[in-house]
């Protein structure tokens, strides 16, 4: 749907830190790291942009990242929360979206909700 998503955040270091936990449960790769930025893949196609904020960050974003299965969405939730992250939902099926949509949902350290699904 998408080829890759960019998000200013405080600190690159700190958002590399949970990014780099939380993502790796999902198979994603940090490709690029610098002070003024950092970049993700999966299977070798960057997907993910870090952008160093220059300016006070408006509203927060929500990134959904697909999971293989449901056991990848509980260690993403588990890794991310280890990283830094808050938790803002707990692994489990989203019946008000889908009978078989397991999410997981977690607060980036510049408050973006970010998720992990599986919807098989």
């Amino acid at each position: 749907m998408y080829d890759h998503i960019g998000l200013r955040v405080k600190s690159v270091d700190s958002s590399v830190r949970f990014y780099e936990a939380a993502l790796a449960e999902l198979g994603y790769k940090l490709i690029s790291h610098d002070s003024s930025g950092a970049g993700f893949a999966l299977n070798g196609e960057a997907a993910l942009w870090l952008y160093a904020a220059t300016q006070p960050s408006g509203c927060g974003a929500h990134l959904a990242f697909r999971a293989r299965d449901r056991s990848a969405v509980d260690r993403f939730h588990t890794a991310g929360v280890k990283a830094g992250g808050r938790h803002n939902g707990s692994p489990g099926v989203r019946t008000d979206y889908s009978p078989t949509y397991y999410a997981a949902f977690l607060l980036d350290p510049d408050g973006n909700n970010i998720e992990a699904v599986c919807a098989l």
